[in-house]
């Protein structure tokens, strides 16, 4: 499978991650003495199922080992066109291909077990959409206090993943990109998206995360598939300074052992 990772995005004056970044790319910032976005790519490339990496929104000169097996895009000037172009790059690469992995730059704790592991999950799914979550238990395992924002469902509370699997034909619908992304900071869109039967279901506790993927597969009209990751690293990407600094600590520790 080839796999896609999203490396654009600077952190604005009003971003938690400013005072790290000083408005330079967020995928850059140095995590055990390597930019974020190289754990990321060595994570894809020691992994025996991914035969190729895209990567989309690198700035020019930006110190990144990419290697043989990688092809970098610029930035397109939005989320939506950096994955429309890097879906076009995977044609282009495989014009067999139906499905692609979709990783995010900032989840540099990601390892190449990991990485085989979600493309056999999205390959057995056959999804239009294959979206990993994290229960609460197993990120407080591997991460005390990361304070993400987790969704609480019958019998567990879950937070997002950011590694995972995109069929080429959902992927070419730009309307629904719009959609999703004009969705991301209105929760009433975010609601008519998914549907609001599905939003009482959740906010009431009594929504599983196989009710979920029905439900929104059907308001989408996708084959929507959620897989239950059971690698905290798959969650943990960094949005504020606290998570930034548990991962230095964490992969450095790794490397330490």
């Amino acid at each position: 499978m080839i796999a896609m990772v999203t490396a654009g995005g600077i952190a604005g004056p009003g971003d938690p991650l400013y005072a790290e970044t000083q408005g330079g790319p967020k995928a850059l910032l140095d995590v055990a003495g390597k930019p974020m976005v190289q754990w990321v790519l060595e994570a894809l490339h020691g992994a025996s199922r991914v035969e190729h990496v895209v990567v989309i929104g690198l700035p020019p000169g930006a110190g990144v080992r990419l290697g043989a097996r990688t092809t970098s895009l610029p930035d397109q000037g939005g989320m939506v066109a950096n994955i429309l172009a890097g879906l076009t790059a995977v044609r282009n690469l495989d014009p067999a291909a139906t499905h692609a992995l979709l990783s995010s730059g900032d989840i540099p704790g990601i390892t190449p077990a990991m990485v085989d592991w979600r493309v056999g999950t999205v390959e057995a799914a056959g999804a239009d959409i294959d979206y990993a979550v994290v229960e609460r238990n197993t990120m407080d395992r591997v991460f005390p206090d990361s304070r993400r924002s987790f969704t609480r469902l019958k019998g567990t509370e879950v937070c997002g993943g950011d590694l995972n699997g995109l069929s080429l034909k959902a992927g070419f619908d730009s309307a629904l990109w719009d959609r999703l992304v004009a969705a991301r900071k209105s929760a009433l869109k975010q609601a008519a998206i998914v549907g609001f039967d599905v939003l009482l279901l959740a906010l009431l506790g009594r929504l599983t995360l196989q009710g979920a993927e029905q439900r929104v597969g059907r308001n989408l009209r996708l084959k929507a598939h959620v897989t239950l990751s059971p690698y905290a690293e798959v969650g943990m990407d960094v949005d504020k300074p606290h998570q930034l600094a548990m991962l230095r600590r964490h992969i450095a520790a790794r490397g330490a052992t």
